[in-house]
């Protein structure tokens, strides 16, 4: 909802500050007071075109602040969490300031966004409704989502658009497997050829770097032997560390017993060494029968290692990569021997999905067409009242070709208007004068109040050439829609004006040097007078003020 509206330095207009409150808010005042400036104003907050000619002559800057109460489950909220923009308050305010120059800056709470972004926010806050009005009821692609609000529900809507990505997922796998088939089919020679290879030579994982090791070691398998030699002459020999670990051990051992325990450490430490050392010797005896037995010769490793890296290089890849790409060829060689059958699994697959979609779909088109006939009824049942008897209104569904279906479903929604008998149906903002049109939407907006999401309603000029009994009609849905909504109505009609839950009168002062407009809210006292005078015109008569409070105590 709407809670208030700061101006700063916007055309006839200095400073103004207005707070607004639910129900039925009515601005009055003279042809060329304001009215339309403060509709501007609010559309310059709500991210609309910003024009250098909104900045009042002589001030460098002009400003807009619109202060909203938003739910917390308000689909603006999430809209500003993706955006970044926490906002722990109930409170959020939507900020625009206009260079003379005629550029602008948006913000919300403060925080800098784009003027698209707040754009978004204004439309999912604010709805104008007029002749003027771009967004909205006179907007087509809102109409699928209003109706399927009014009468579908989430969860046939929420099943189709699962349906669908199903469908598109699959088909996008089956798309992706044909190309790869026919890539495959394009190189078939090759793939053959390049698998004989790989299955001949049959590498093996980590085998480049065994290779690379048994390599290395019996290129220095001389080396190696004669040090491995060399090794167990010093632990093994006649002078060797063994039987000099073992004599040191035998001749502390006789005496161990005579040194008070001062020596069982010591010995027990060349016992260690001693059985350490014996295994130093079989690991040495072993390592050197190894050198001795190898079945490879140095020529052959080579050969098989260098053979790896040439067909690695000719494939460009790794040699570690090779039982891995050996693999990836083998499946495409297995696809085509397979003659395509995983495509055609894909085939039946997506076949089911689309089956699946169709069905979800025909129930969405199905529960459409009837919140169509009850939506039209029910429009159809207010516009006789509003001096519309001749009008009709339909809710049209146009069937899409297949291209452009998607997650919505497989029609295109759109309201239409036709405003002379016999005359065929078109779209809203096509066919219906400005006055005309204003008094369509207040009647779609009354059938739709429980429904939409949008807090706060404008509407401009929907008393535009009605008076008398059609614009007490017209004040009483204004009414009974303030019941559901916020509602900010410009009206020249007493009518209107006597509903108002909350009334504000805009002026204009003129002096020597500038005009001026400034906007009053009215006490019950003021709004009698400002009714009167829409009712008699500049001069307020008494009769003209019987007939406001006659007028004011009716609507009560």
């Amino acid at each position: 909802m709407l809670l208030g509206l700061s101006i700063r330095e916007i055309v006839l207009i200095d400073k103004l500050d207005l707070a607004f409150r639910p129900g039925l808010c009515v601005l009055t005042g003279e042809t060329g007071a304001g009215k339309s400036i403060l509709l501007d104003a609010l559309g310059l907050a709500l991210g609309m075109r910003a024009e250098s000619g909104l900045v009042r002559h002589g001030a460098e800057q002009a400003s807009v602040a619109a202060e909203f109460d938003l739910e917390h489950d308000h689909p603006a909220r999430r809209l500003l969490d993706d955006a970044g923009i926490s906002s722990v308050n109930d409170i959020v305010v939507l900020r625009r300031v206009v260079g003379a120059d005629g550029r602008s800056r948006a913000f919300v709470d403060d925080q800098p966004v784009s003027i698209g972004l707040l754009r978004q926010m204004g439309e999912m806050l604010v709805e104008i409704e007029g002749q003027f009005a771009q967004h909205g009821l006179l907007d087509p692609a809102t109409h699928r989502e209003i109706l399927d609000e009014y009468g579908v529900g989430p969860r046939l809507t929420d099943q189709l658009a699962i349906a669908w990505g199903v469908w598109r997922k699959l088909a996008a796998e089956r798309e992706a497997a044909e190309t790869e088939f026919a890539r495959a089919r394009a190189d078939e020679d090759f793939l053959r050829h390049a698998l004989a290879e790989i299955e001949t030579l049959a590498p093996q994982p980590g085998e480049e770097a065994t290779l690379a090791g048994e390599r290395a070691l019996l290129a220095n398998r001389e080396r190696l032997a004669d040090a491995l030699e060399a090794a167990m002459r010093e632990l093994s020999g006649e002078k060797g560390g063994e039987r000099a670990l073992s004599a040191a051990a035998h001749g502390l051992e006789r005496l161990k017993d005579k040194a008070g325990g001062r020596l069982d450490a010591a010995v027990a430490a060349l016992e260690r060494a001693i059985a350490e050392t014996n295994d130093a010797i079989t690991e040495l005896e072993a390592a050197s029968r190894s050198l001795g037995h190898g079945g490879t010769s140095l020529e052959a490793i080579e050969e098989r290692l260098f053979a790896l890296r040439a067909l690695a290089r000719k494939h460009n890849t790794t040699v570690e990569n090779l039982p891995s790409f050996g693999a990836e060829i083998a499946a495409k060689v297995a696809a085509l021997d397979n003659g395509g059958n995983s495509i055609e699994g894909l085939k039946r697959r997506e076949d089911d999905a689309r089956k699946a979609y169709i069905a979800a779909a025909d129930a969405v088109t199905k529960a459409r067409a009837t919140a169509a006939k009850k939506l039209d009824t029910a429009v159809m049942k207010e516009l006789s009242p509003l001096k519309l008897d001749k009008a009709r209104f339909q809710t049209a569904l146009a069937p899409l070709a297949e291209r452009e279906w998607g997650d919505h479903g497989r029609e295109r929604i759109q309201f239409e208007i036709a405003t002379i008998a016999g005359a065929p149906p078109g779209p809203l903002n096509k066919v219906a004068s400005g006055g005309e049109l204003a008094r369509f939407m207040l009647a779609l907006k009354v059938v739709l109040a429980k429904t939409a999401s949008v807090p706060t309603l404008v509407f401009d000029e929907v008393d535009s050439g009605i008076g008398g009994a059609t614009a007490a009609a017209v004040g009483e849905r204004l009414h009974r829609l303030a019941q559901e909504r916020q509602v900010l109505v410009i009206t020249h009609s007493p009518q209107v004006a006597a509903r108002a839950s909350h009334h504000w009168r805009v002026a204009k002062s003129d002096s020597k040097t500038r005009s001026l407009t400034k906007v009053e809210e009215l006490d019950a006292d003021a709004r009698r007078e400002e009714i009167a005078r829409m009712l008699s015109g500049s001069a307020v008569t008494a009769e003209a003020r019987a007939a406001a409070v006659s007028l004011m105590a009716g609507v009560r």
